[in-house]
């Protein structure tokens, strides 16, 4: 896969049920974690978009035990959210998406509560995600 499908697949995997904000907003997050790591030299979660997507445990989608997984294996080639996932993905790499989540390099849907996320506060709410800016 190039970097373009792990971007498209990991936007489609995480917040194919949002609005064009909220999958924007997780494009943010990714492009927000390879800013950081450039910054610094590198991170734990890698340096570039694909290092990033596909880091074990960091989107759930990637996850070889998580439903998602599945569809991420499939060509989605004739799926409409699919290739507007893979637009963004396309207008995130070229630098034509504002960063609407201000910063945020973590996010996690409103019905779960992690524990990395109880004593941080949102720096956005979109959709159905609250993300941080945390680092």
């Amino acid at each position: 896969m190039t970097e373009l499908e792990i971007f498209a697949k990991t936007l489609f995997g995480e917040a194919r049920g949002e609005k064009l904000s909220g999958i924007e907003a997780v494009a943010n997050v990714i492009l927000n974690r390879v800013k950081h790591a450039i910054q610094i030299g590198n991170y734990w979660w890698g340096k570039t978009i694909e290092e990033v997507c596909l880091k074990p445990f960091q989107f759930s989608c990637w996850n070889k035990a998580d439903p998602n997984y599945t569809l991420l294996t499939q060509n989605l080639d004739d799926n409409k959210v699919y290739q507007l996932c893979k637009r963004v993905a396309k207008r995130a790499i070229t630098g034509f998406l504002t960063d609407n989540t201000n910063g945020a390099t973590h996010y996690h849907t409103k019905s779960i509560h992690p524990q990395w996320a109880r004593r941080a506060v949102p720096c956005a709410d979109i959709g159905q995600h609250l993300f941080y800016a945390l680092y």
